[in-house]
């Protein structure tokens, strides 16, 4: 009995000192002068709800709220409502569907999706799974497979479907049921490739099953911030009238512990601000993360609940089934609610880790009334009371009101319980997310709880192959499933790669790139965008780019683009804009081409994404251009550049600023000299970093006929890539492009950009990007002071010049007997005689990329460790990299192989005082962009 105090005492003390924090507090910071009074107001609200329901209670109290406010009476906002369904009982709608049906398939679903699981766990193969999460989201899903979610074929061009990543057994499991996956897929879980052709991947991962799922979800945080930005891009299409999406709804199925992520919750605003209300997002309240409790200590549902509703968006909770109706009802002096506002998720847990006898003890038990409330109830009653988010209909209530809700984005909270069903072991139990096996008693257990026909005999017989169940294609119940999957437009997930043919620039969309800038100093940067430009205006193609910005776009040289292209807001610009009367005034319209994030590279990434599966999601291609600093890109939003990956987007990235000397005062924060090391660990990026616009100008276009061009012997692996190209802010003279240029180079890596003008001991400048001139540099310094003739290359992806140089050494490991082939830089540098000095802005591991493909002595120059503030020539200096460090290092590796006097370089040295930071010559100021 002191037992049961001492516990008793602690839940009251958790709830009312650990909660008052997350409760609305519109009354108990005020005295109460009149209690008489008040009751009667009460007594007149009751009978308001009694009389006329709680519809016309709302509009009363939401009149009587607008007029405190008229007349100043201080009314907080109400940022979290009791801890009980938004809908109530009495206003929700018909459910059209048969309950029966879809309960019975329902288990089965349910049935597959754990056995799948659990057979994957064999000791031969032990590969891992996830069998709880599903397991609690299962209704969640149905409502939506059944009544909501629309495939591709529908009217409306379908929805889209984020599926929360650890629930994926359950999407295999209905696609066995539809007949589209057979048991032997299931059993390639996770097996892809030692289950070749059956293998099914462990998460939502569209590049390893391409025909099946859309969008990848479970690095966690990006799938909320990729599905916010996809409905954006919906409305996008729509009004720059590429396609009709407006019927097109976007539905993210969520973990309440995934909201943690701040990338989960960073852009909300967006959603509210676009009055996005084609999104909605399902948070599956399990109340549990993957160790132990969400909030132990709090409520998650309540402070979500307050974060989405202070957001703007549309809230609806869904918290208890129907079997609470009617003690709900019989709640006349509020204190069941009371108890369930107070009660603490970590209890929550518990209760469903129990038994009915223990929640009847500490949950109701908790006042006299709430005590009586259930008297006649019986412990196996009081167990089976539903928590909202495993009823059908309630569920389904929530739904259709997100559906028809106008002018908001709508979250869905559902209170539901990790492993739902799995029996005692799994139940809300806080290892339950990684646990992956059911014992026997579990598979018996577990098939009487959800009525599988299934014999002991046949568990029995292999406990790590437990059948699973399909009623074959003809039963009523399966006819019923697929009847409602073809009423709503099709199988989901599924992705599809057909879209419309595009029509790419011809060659006069690359003149002004090939022109070069004459005698104008124009940056690599300020070369792309003139290039951009003229992409935009091609009459055909034009309309499909889109350019992407964080708030940086005067930096990039980009606001030129603001008159024309316009800023996309679907609100138009409804202000007068300070900079009206200026030819590059900042202009937003509806119909505005250029999508600007603000300070926001993650949502610029995701907005990326959207726009760069456009030609799957929609089947109507778009060309996303990103633009930002470089620093910023591949450091900073790596993983939704991997998402970007596995979506299979296309597009061009822009690390624009780049270079770890080049952007001079800005610093250490600002400087760049690795992003090129960070995109080659993505095989998706296709990496350069070009010297010149014409350079420009060829790999763009070389992308453009690689995404969408017409040779059909690439594959759609092969045209699933992202371009990355570092482009940079220091004006030089922009030449133009070589009458015999060798263009099959520039695509593929290296080209001979200046032959040696003397004959002389020999070397190789390997150059890329903005060091190029410092080789060019060099070369006349080692032909005129030191009579060393020099070749220098153009190097505009060290990055694929390797991955060439791995897949030749690949071939040969695999067929021994067949002739090698040759890597592309072997070849080129093939007759260029003499040590290599490779050059750049980056760090020396960008250049050393290619080292063991290249016979020469190779020796590398760059820009390792931390940036700093100061001059570009100072900087290079400091670094070693500037023109006269190449010309001494090429100097010594001459000297050692005997091939000029052993002192040039110690002359050298001193004569270019080159320990001096402040004898540095190279580079020069200015440049913006």
């Amino acid at each position: 009995m002191l037992q049961k105090h001492a516990s008793q005492e602690r839940l009251n003390v958790t709830a009312g000192e650990e909660n008052s924090h997350i409760l609305s507090v519109l009354t108990n910071q005020l005295p109460d002068r009149d209690p008489e009074e008040t009751a009667e107001w009460i007594e007149s609200l009751d009978s308001l709800i009694k009389e006329q329901g709680t519809e016309r209670a709302q509009f009363i109290m939401r009149s009587l709220l607008q007029r405190a406010g008229a007349q100043s009476v201080g009314v907080p906002m109400v940022t979290t409502t009791d801890y009980v369904n938004t809908i109530p009982a009495d206003q929700e709608p018909e459910f059209p569907g048969d309950e029966e049906i879809e309960r019975k398939y329902r288990a089965w679903l349910r049935w597959n999706a754990a056995v799948m699981v659990h057979r994957a766990q064999k000791p031969s193969i032990g590969v891992g799974g996830h069998i709880s999460t599903y397991a609690g989201a299962a209704t969640l899903y149905e409502v939506g497979f059944n009544h909501f979610f629309r495939g591709k074929d529908h009217p409306s061009g379908g929805d889209q479907v984020y599926f929360q990543g650890h629930a994926s057994p359950g999407m295999y499991a209905r696609a066995f049921m539809e007949g589209r996956l057979s048991e032997e897929d299931l059993d390639g879980f996770r097996q892809e490739k030692s289950k070749e052709g059956h293998g099914l991947s462990s998460y939502p991962h569209p590049r390893l099953m391409p025909e099946f799922w859309e969008f990848p979800t479970v690095s966690m945080g990006i799938g909320p911030m990729n599905a916010i930005y996809q409905a954006q891009s919906n409305r996008y299409l729509e009004n720059r009238g590429i396609k009709d999406t407006s019927d097109a709804q976007v539905w993210a199925f969520l973990g309440d512990g995934e909201m943690d992520e701040p990338e989960s919750r960073g852009l909300l605003q967006l959603a509210a601000n676009d009055k996005l209300d084609n999104l909605n997002f399902v948070i599956n309240c399990n109340l549990q993360r993957l160790d132990g409790p969400v909030r132990g200590n709090g409520k998650i549902m309540q402070e979500l609940e307050a974060f989405f509703r202070g957001a703007g968006w549309n809230v609806i909770k869904v918290v208890w089934g129907r079997e609470w109706d009617s003690l709900l009802a019989k709640d006349d002096d509020g204190a069941l609610v009371d108890i369930m506002n107070t009660t603490v998720d970590g209890d929550y847990q518990t209760y469903k880790a129990e038994s009915g006898g223990f929640v009847r003890e500490h949950f109701f038990g908790k006042s006299p009334q709430t005590k009586e409330m259930v008297a006649d109830m019986t412990d196996e009653e009081i167990w089976n009371l539903k928590r909202g988010g495993h009823d059908y209909r309630k569920v389904y209530a929530a739904y259709k009101a997100a559906v028809e809700f106008k002018g908001k984005p709508t979250v869905i909270l559902a209170h539901t319980v990790k492993g739902y069903g799995l029996g005692t072991h799994f139940e809300g139990r806080n290892a339950t997310h990684q646990m992956k096996k059911l014992t026997l008693q579990d598979l018996k257990d577990f098939r009487d709880h959800l009525r599988i026909p299934i014999t002991d005999e046949q568990l029995e017989a292999d406990p790590y192959s437990p059948p699973y169940y399909h009623p074959g294609m003809d039963a009523p119940e399966i006819k019923y499933l697929m009847e409602r999957r073809q009423a709503l437009g099709g199988f989901l997930p599924e992705r599809r790669h057909q879209h419309t043919e595009l029509t790419l620039p011809g060659d006069k969309a690359y003149e002004v790139a090939n022109r070069g800038s004459g005698k104008q100093l124009a940056a690599t940067t300020m070369a792309f965008v003139r290039l951009l430009k003229d992409l935009m205006r091609d009459k055909e193609f034009g309309k499909r780019v889109v350019p992407i910005i964080p708030d940086e776009a005067r930096t990039f040289g980009m606001d030129s683009f603001f008159p024309t292209a316009k800023i996309y807001n679907p609100k138009g610009q409804n202000y007068l804009s300070v900079d009206r009367d200026l030819v590059l005034a900042y202009k937003e319209s509806p119909a505005g081409q250029i999508v600007h994030a603000g300070i926001n590279e993650a949502g610029s990434v995701a907005a990326f994404t959207a726009a760069g599966t456009s030609y799957a999601t929609h089947g109507e291609p778009l060309i996303p251009i990103y633009v930002f600093y470089s620093m910023f890109g591949f450091q900073r939003t790596g993983d939704g550049l991997w998402a970007a990956a596995d979506q299979m987007t296309r597009g061009f990235v822009i690390g624009a600023t780049a270079g770890r000397t080049t952007l001079t005062g800005e610093g250490l924060q600002h400087a760049d000299g690795h992003s090129l090391i960070l995109a080659s660990t993505n095989p998706a990026v296709v990496s350069y970093d070009p010297a010149y616009g014409y350079e420009i100008g060829h790999i763009m276009r070389s992308g453009l006929e690689r995404m969408y061009g017409k040779d059909g012997s690439l594959t759609e692996e092969q045209r699933n890539v992202m371009y990355y190209l570092t482009v940079y802010n220091e004006p030089i003279l922009q030449p133009a492009a070589p009458e015999e240029l060798d263009v099959n180079g520039i695509v593929k890596g290296i080209y001979l950009l200046a032959p040696a003008k003397i004959d002389g001991p020999r070397t190789q400048l390997l150059a890329s990007g903005v060091a190029v001139p410092w080789a060019l540099e060099a070369q006349q310094i080692l032909a005129e002071e030191w009579g060393v003739s020099a070749d220098v290359w153009s190097v505009t992806s060290w990055t694929e010049l390797r991955r060439d140089g791995l897949a030749a050494e690949e071939e040969q490991f695999l067929n021994p007997a067949a002739q090698a082939r040759t890597p592309f830089v072997t070849q080129q540098l093939a007759g260029a005689t003499g040590p290599i000095v490779a050059v750049t802005d980056h760090m020396k591991a960008v250049p050393d990329q290619i080292r063991q493909f290249v016979p020469n002595e190779f020796a590398t120059l760059g820009a390792d460790g931390f940036g700093f503030s100061d001059t570009r020539a100072a900087a290079r200096r400091f670094f070693k990299i500037d023109s006269h460090s190449i010309v001494v290092r090429a100097l010594e590796m001459l000297a050692r192989r005997g091939e000029i006097d052993w002192q040039a370089p110690t002359q050298a040295i001193e004569k270019y005082r080159l320990l001096d930071v402040n004898a540095g010559t190279t580079g020069n100021a200015g440049g913006d962009s």
